[in-house]
């Protein structure tokens, strides 16, 4: 979440930091505040359309079923 909020570079140079830590600072880039830019338009992978899964292991529900209906939409 850190790395899709804040970018890659935010995400590798906390990965050590606790928890805590790390929801302190998505809350920062989402609210604009402690000098973070604000992020306007982000949302977890799960509440995005179509739902995504943060891993390709699978288990996510809604995302396992996009997938096997995906084929249905796919445009000719």
């Amino acid at each position: 979440m850190l790395a899709g909020v804040g970018g890659k570079l935010v995400a590798d140079g906390n990965v050590a930091e606790k928890v805590k830590t790390q929801k302190k600072i998505i809350r920062d880039f989402l609210a604009g505040e402690n000098g973070r830019q604000k992020v306007e338009t982000w949302l977890p992978r799960w509440m995005k359309f179509p739902a995504e899964s943060y891993t390709s292991r699978g288990g996510f529900r809604t995302a396992d079923q996009w997938a096997q209906v995906q084929p249905l939409f796919a445009r000719e």
